[in-house]
């Protein structure tokens, strides 16, 4: 009974140091963890606010190019002589046949400033309206023209620009009716050609083992090599003004601040998985996007330097070959045979 009575207080005085720490040992963890997920956040893209969502065509042509004249009114080209319209802000769209002879073509690219519209295409094809397209004229092309048409650009009332697939670049004042010549030799067969907002070009050679720039006031292309053993792909302009390039297995970089040649570190996104790269755009300048073969779709918030692949496109079973922003809030994405995906922003 004595014995007893000893016995308990000690029990009870062990009894309170374990669990003394244990409490001591879980506040440390939890502390741990909280700090864990303070200095390693969740990815910000864990939670989406956004979704694309296909939309139905009726066409199965390969979409290559896309423009609005206004948010609702807007137009869309491809293979197979595809020109479709939208009058919703890219809801539904209807095929417009233009009386152009037997011919098949292959429109590359459409832009609209206001109710002028142009449209370009292989072999050498080149539409204008004036009225938002409810009438399309033929400009005549001289057989003379170094390579097909490649990319157009309205530039105002009566004006375009326009690049051929050799990178001769010309400009109208007069609906057409005349052009005259930015630079004075072409570079030679280009994979993909770029335009800037403020005019300046990125030409990427056929095999993609060069590249070339150019800019307004230049009177020739300058030449550059890549720096990479992959070829390249594709390349365009960056907001601020740098530059980015998809080489071929899934690679991309970026120049270095005011540089047209030096690299920062290529990066080799492990969600492009080694498939190709096909296109590039930033949505503002955290957002940017890649779109590529097998449904492959990258995203970054935090200005190209991590990136995830969006898992609810996998299954769309297609090439996305371009991606396009009207602006923050109302993108597209072009793919084969007749895919056509829409952005939408959550609430």
């Amino acid at each position: 009974m004595f014995a007893g009575k000893i016995l308990m207080p000690i029990l009870k005085s062990n009894l309170r140091v374990a669990n003394g720490r244990r409490l001591v040992l879980f506040l440390v963890m939890l502390t741990v963890a909280i700090a864990s997920l303070v200095i390693n956040p969740a990815p910000s893209w864990a939670n989406h606010a956004y979704q694309w969502e296909k939309v139905q065509l009726p066409t199965q042509a390969n979409l290559l190019d896309l423009d609005f004249s206004d948010p609702q009114h807007g137009w869309l080209v491809g293979t197979d002589s595809a020109l479709l319209e939208t009058s919703d802000g890219g809801e539904t769209w209807e095929p417009r046949n233009l009386e152009l002879g037997e011919g098949v073509y292959r429109f590359v690219g459409v832009s609209f400033r206001g109710e002028e519209g142009w449209v370009v295409g292989k072999p050498a094809l080149l539409l204008h309206t004036e009225d938002g397209g409810k009438k399309w004229d033929r400009i005549g092309l001289s057989s003379k023209l170094p390579g097909d048409p490649f990319l157009i650009q309205a530039l105002g009332e009566h004006s375009a620009e326009m690049a051929t697939d050799i990178g001769a670049i010309y400009r109208t004042d007069d609906d057409g009716r005349n052009w005259k010549a930015l630079v004075q030799e072409a570079v030679g067969n280009t994979r993909n050609l770029y335009r800037s907002p403020d005019g300046r070009y990125i030409a990427v050679s056929t095999k993609g083992n060069f590249y070339s720039t150019w800019s307004p006031g230049d009177a020739a292309w300058k030449q550059h090599n890549r720096n990479s053993s992959r070829r390249v792909q594709n390349m365009g302009y960056t907001p601020d003004g740098r530059v980015w390039m998809l080489n071929r297995g899934g690679q991309l970089q970026f120049t270095k601040p005011g540089s047209l040649d030096e690299w920062e570190k290529t990066q080799s996104p492990r969600a492009a998985a080694g498939i190709g790269l096909l296109d590039l755009i930033f949505q503002d300048q955290q957002n940017v996007w890649i779109t590529g073969g097998s449904s492959r779709l990258l995203h970054s918030e935090d200005g190209g330097l991590t990136w995830e692949r969006d898992q609810s496109l996998k299954d769309v079973g297609a090439n996305f070959y371009q991606i396009y922003f009207q602006n923050p809030q109302k993108g597209f994405i072009l793919g084969q045979t007749g895919t056509l995906l829409k952005y939408v922003p959550e609430g």
